[in-house]
Order: structure tokens, then C-alpha cells, then sequence
């Protein structure tokens, strides 16, 4: 009998050992405050969803402070994550993807990245710029906001403000506008704004709750259109992926790609009416840009978007214009 109990409690054991060999858990890294829509709402949605598809082989988790905002790409490439999400705009490297940043395309954060996914698929993933790694999705946020500590007029205000600029076609606002450029990424923007390294911010408007803006910058500008958008991407390691075995590593890839665009935009559309909400309770200073200042901005998305056009020349075998065209019908369509 004693025997026998061993023997039951060996296999038990041997057991354990085996199930503790075949659960992988995915690493994903995050920069942004743990309250973030990305990592309260999105990270949690996409890990139960691989959970599922892997039938519980694959569990999730989120890591903190692995690399800062810039070096996400690299954290996913050399696979100290298994997983990462990027803001184009940190880079230079990217200008394909800045087709979904140009002003004026009047998406939401879900429709916007469907649209960026969409022109990713059809024409952008040509350019090749994420070289290294395997793109799970491209996303937007919803419109950039012109965040300001006093009420602006128009937007010769701006000109000589220190001003919080993100990259990509962001900067190219701000010097349109001529403001004094400060270059930092997101979660050093509420810390520079209260010690007035800066005055203002381009950000969409889920920032005034995500990262406290509504405590520093109380005056809130919508441009109609949007001011910008902002390209993002779910990045995955290919040593994570070349790990799994074939039938995990195509249940993960099955949550990947439009589906979880869409999921992702959702989640941050709800993030900017929640901001917004938090906006009027805190200040009520939301106003929207006057007929005046909209038709001058027209003029500077207008070259913003000629600029970007002459400089995809480079990419021989990408079309951009149809790429352009393509996020244009997405964003229109997109119910």
C-alpha cells in the first residue's frame, strides 16, 4: 500500500512537472501608466484571448519599465519581451505608417485603426519598416487635442509656446505652428508640464484622465478632422513564436492582425470619452477651433500631406496615394 501511494504521488508529481513544462507565458511590455487603457483594458483582452486559443498552454503578463518608450522595438527583437507596443512617431525610421497620422481623415481610435491596418495590409507592410520582428497590429488613438494652460484664440497662440510634440506627423505640426518644440515621450509629459518645461501638448484627449492632464493643462481645443493621429503597433519577438510549437504558434497568430485592431481602437475610443469626461468635470474648458483657425490649418495639412506623398517617393514598390486613399475609404466607411 505504502508502495502504491508513492507511486500515485510520483506520477502526480511527474504530472505537474509536465503540465509546468507545456504552460508558456507571454511577456508583454508596457511603458504606459498600469491605469492606461492599454494596460488595464487591451492587455487583458488580447492575453485571455490567446489563453483561449491555446486551450490555457499560453498564459499572459504584463512587464513594466523593461526599456524606455523608444527602445520598444528593440525590447521585441532581441526578445526580452515577447511582446511590445510602439508609437511610430518615437522613431525616424518609419514614414510609411504616418499615412493614418496626416490631419483631417475625422476617425475615431477605432475606426482610425482599422483604417491603419487596412493600408498595412493592402500597401504599407511593403515598405518594410519593421524589419526584425512580426507586426500583430497597427493601431491609431483617436484625434490629437491641442492641450493648453491658457484658452487659445488662434493659432498664432501657439507660435513660441513650449509646446510637448510627439514625433512623426506631430512634429511636423508643431513646426508648422512654430512652436518651441519639447521632445519627451508620454509618461514624462505630466512631470514637464507641472515644472513648466512646457506650456502645452498635442495628445488625444483620453490623456486628461490617463496621464493626469486635466491637473496641468486645463484648456482643452479640438481642430474638427482631428489635429493628427498617432501610429502605433503591436510588435511580437520571432524567438518568442519560433519557441511555440507549430499548432500554438498559429492559435496566437489567430488573434492577431484586423480583429484585434479593431479591439484596440475600441478600447481606446471609449479611453477618449472617458477623458473627455474627466475634462468637463475637472475645468469644463473644451472648445472647438473656429472657422478661422481650421481654414488656416487646412493649409498646413494640406503641405503636411503633399511632403509626405513626395517623400514616399523612396519606396519604389509601395503606391502611396492608394495607400492614402485606402485609409481615407476605411475611415468613411467604417461603421
Amino acid at each position: 500500500m505504502f508502495r502504491y501511494v508513492l507511486g500515485i504521488l510520483g506520477a502526480a508529481a511527474v504530472m505537474a512537472a509536465v503540465n509546468a513544462k507545456a504552460e508558456t507565458v507571454m511577456k508583454f511590455s508596457s511603458w504606459a501608466p498600469p491605469t492606461h487603457p492599454q494596460n488595464s483594458k487591451f492587455f487583458p483582452l488580447w492575453g485571455k484571448r490567446i489563453e483561449a486559443a491555446t486551450q490555457g498552454r499560453v498564459k499572459w503578463k504584463i512587464e513594466y519599465k523593461l526599456a524606455s518608450p523608444p527602445k520598444q522595438f528593440e525590447v521585441a527583437r532581441d526578445g526580452i519581451a515577447d511582446a511590445a507596443w510602439i508609437f511610430h512617431g518615437y522613431n525616424t525610421r518609419y514614414l510609411a505608417t504616418q499615412a493614418i497620422e496626416i490631419p483631417g481623415h475625422g476617425a475615431t481610435a477605432e475606426s482610425a485603426s482599422y483604417a491603419s491596418q487596412k493600408a498595412f495590409e493592402e500597401h504599407l507592410s511593403k515598405a518594410n519598416e519593421h524589419r526584425g520582428v512580426k507586426v500583430a497590429t497597427m493601431f491609431s488613438h483617436g484625434d490629437a487635442v491641442i492641450h493648453t494652460k491658457q484658452k487659445i484664440n488662434s493659432l498664432g497662440d501657439l507660435k513660441g509656446m513650449k509646446v510637448r510634440v510627439p514625433g512623426g506627423v506631430g512634429s511636423l505640426v508643431g513646426k508648422a505652428l512654430g512652436v518651441v518644440a519639447v521632445k519627451l515621450p508620454a509618461p514624462k509629459v505630466y512631470e514637464a508640464l507641472r515644472s513648466k518645461v512646457a506650456d502645452a501638448i498635442f495628445m488625444p484627449v483620453e490623456t486628461q484622465k490617463s496621464f493626469r492632464l486635466k491637473e496641468v493643462v486645463p484648456f482643452v481645443t479640438f481642430v474638427p478632422g482631428g489635429l493628427y493621429f498617432g501610429s502605433f503597433a503591436v510588435l511580437m519577438s520571432p524567438k518568442f513564436l519560433d519557441k511555440l510549437s507549430a499548432k500554438d504558434r498559429q492559435a496566437v497568430l489567430s488573434t492577431t492582425g484586423m480583429s484585434l485592431a479593431k479591439a484596440i481602437g475600441k478600447i481606446w475610443e471609449h479611453g477618449d470619452v472617458v477623458g473627455l469626461a474627466a475634462a468637463k468635470k475637472a475645468h469644463g474648458n473644451i472648445q472647438t477651433a473656429s472657422g478661422t483657425m481650421l481654414a488656416d490649418y487646412k493649409k498646413i495639412s494640406a503641405k503636411i500631406e503633399s511632403n509626405w506623398l513626395k517623400n514616399m517617393a523612396k519606396y519604389k514598390n509601395v503606391n502611396a496615394k492608394a495607400a492614402l486613399a485606402v485609409v481615407r475609404a476605411a475611415v468613411a466607411s467604417y461603421k
